[in-house]
């Protein structure tokens, strides 16, 4: 019988986790399955261990039950506890671990699908939710010049930029702070992130069109289609892309959990834009 996996939340139906992860196991020759597990929003608990006891090895984690994740876990990746959130669980000797795999996922797919430099770049980050916190910490290691976050709410903001401020210092970024909306007329960035849940809702952050600096990057975590947030980026002459390669380098890093093995992602990334795989936008895996 095939190792079992699958892809845990709610709603669930629209998740491309297990065709990503059925192309991952035809690739590498790793014989598993995977599948999609709609949980009660009450029974998150009840559901993963159900799945763990009828032989499950491992889960990952949608909204919105990745802060009940992280209290199942009974051991947590560094990455995890610098992010203070869980994506994946690995099921192993009566044991339950959880890792964070989405900052991987980001800074992978911006250096190897995209090919954008963030050492020494200006990195704006929208939103001060669990998404960013998730990629926070790799896209500091990738030592960018300065990280700002923008949010409508400025105690998340603060609290986003406390949580990270050593680890900013210790590895000598430049300029890390946060600012409302409203004063980033004055600065311009290389890379802008939309962290928040606006395109989810077919709207996008209150942006002025100052923020795109000369062949900026505009990356949506959102995938599926063109967001509000894209559109209004190339219109001020930036590239923008959506978050499908994430969702793959992300499923990746968890197969490499799961499994020991690194499967290879363009093929992947390719297979499914060529598919038109044109879904209703979510976020996540």
């Amino acid at each position: 019988m095939s190792d079992q996996y699958a892809v845990i939340g709610n709603p669930v139906e629209h998740s491309l986790s297990p065709a990503i992860h059925a192309e991952f196991g035809r690739a590498t020759g790793e014989d598993i399955a995977y599948g999609r597990i709609l949980a009660p929003l009450d029974g998150f608990r009840t559901a993963a261990l159900r799945f763990r006891d009828e032989g499950g090895r491992g889960l990952n984690i949608t909204l919105p039950f990745k802060p009940e994740a992280w209290r199942l876990a009974d051991s947590h990746s560094a990455g995890a506890l610098v992010a203070g959130a869980v994506n994946a669980l690995k099921f192993e000797g009566g044991r339950i671990a959880g890792h964070n795999t989405d900052g991987i996922g980001l800074a992978r797919d911006l250096k190897d699908n995209l090919g954008c430099t963030v050492r020494g770049g200006r990195v704006l980050l929208m939103g001060a939710g669990g998404a960013s916190y998730g990629v926070m910490e790799p896209l500091l290691r990738e030592l960018p010049q300065s990280v700002v976050v923008a949010n409508r709410t400025v105690e998340k903001a603060k609290a986003l930029i406390g949580h990270f401020a050593k680890l900013a210092s210790d590895l000598r970024v430049g300029r890390f702070t946060w600012l409302p909306y409203d004063r980033l007329t004055n600065d311009s960035f290389d890379i802008v992130i939309n962290a928040t849940s606006a395109s989810l809702k077919d709207g996008m952050p209150p942006l002025p069109r100052e923020v795109f600096a000369p062949g900026a990057l505009a990356y949506d975590m959102v995938y599926g289609r063109d967001t509000p947030f894209m559109t209004f980026a190339a219109g001020c002459g930036a590239r923008a892309a959506d978050g499908l390669g994430m969702l793959v380098e992300q499923a990746a890093e968890s197969f490499f959990i799961w499994r020991g093995v690194r499967p290879a992602t363009g093929p992947v990334i390719r297979l499914l834009r060529q598919k038109g795989k044109r879904i209703k936008a979510k976020g996540g895996p």
